[in-house]
């Protein structure tokens, strides 16, 4: 009886196992050529909404005139909730929960645009707009980065947020806000790069 060489009983690598490696073989001819910092991993958060900047949505709102603009002018500037995701529709619970009627608020402190909103009850509707975009960019040394030693993000963009009030379908109130410049450094160290999630897992098993 025969007794079967190694390489006949060898296990072939797994298939996730041979692409992760050719992806590094790639990775690793790239970047003589084109440079490793284009290599690292970018992200890119967005709602999906009308306005391509903070000036532009500012501008949006900002041209709204209280008891004169119409629900339908709006609708055709593209400021309506179901066809723009950043925009959520309130009813009256929600405007009243928004301002803290009955609560710590009196209703003669309430802007005369909202007050005039609870007054008219179940006509009184809201749009509440909430707009973000974020791009994350990992940069810095390719080798750390990769070697998973320091990873350092870079996070960029512009956050919006704005409310508006209906009586029937005539806006009675319009206010706005937000964040015009977003910029963000999170820098993440590990003494022992690739081996780090395993120190971190040894260290969890013999903690008393």
């Amino acid at each position: 009886m025969t007794t079967p060489s190694r390489r006949e009983i060898a296990a072939p690598a797994p298939a996730g196992a041979m692409l992760r490696a050719l992806r590094f073989a790639a990775a690793l001819a790239c970047c003589g050529a084109a440079g490793c910092a284009s290599l690292l991993p970018q992200a890119h958060v967005s709602t999906q909404q009308a306005w391509n900047d903070f000036d532009q949505a500012k501008a949006a709102i900002e041209a709204i005139v209280p008891k004169v603009t119409t629900r339908a002018q709006l609708t055709a500037a593209g400021i309506e909730p179901f066809s723009n995701a950043s925009i959520t529709l309130l009813s009256l619970p929600d405007v009243m929960q928004r301002f803290a009627v009955g609560g710590a608020m009196e209703s003669n402190q309430l802007d005369p645009g909202v007050r005039g909103c609870v007054v008219a009850g179940n006509t009184c509707t809201g749009y509440s707009i909430l707009v973000r975009r974020v791009d994350r960019n990992r940069i810095g040394n390719f080798w750390l980065d990769a070697l998973n030693f320091r990873r350092v993000t870079d996070q960029t963009g512009w956050s919006f947020n704005a409310l508006i009030l209906f009586v029937g379908d005539t806006v009675v109130y319009a206010v706005h806000g937000g964040q015009p410049r977003i910029h963000e450094q999170e820098i993440t160290r590990n003494p022992l790069g690739p081996l780090q999630s395993f120190g971190d897992a040894a260290a969890t098993l013999l903690r008393p």
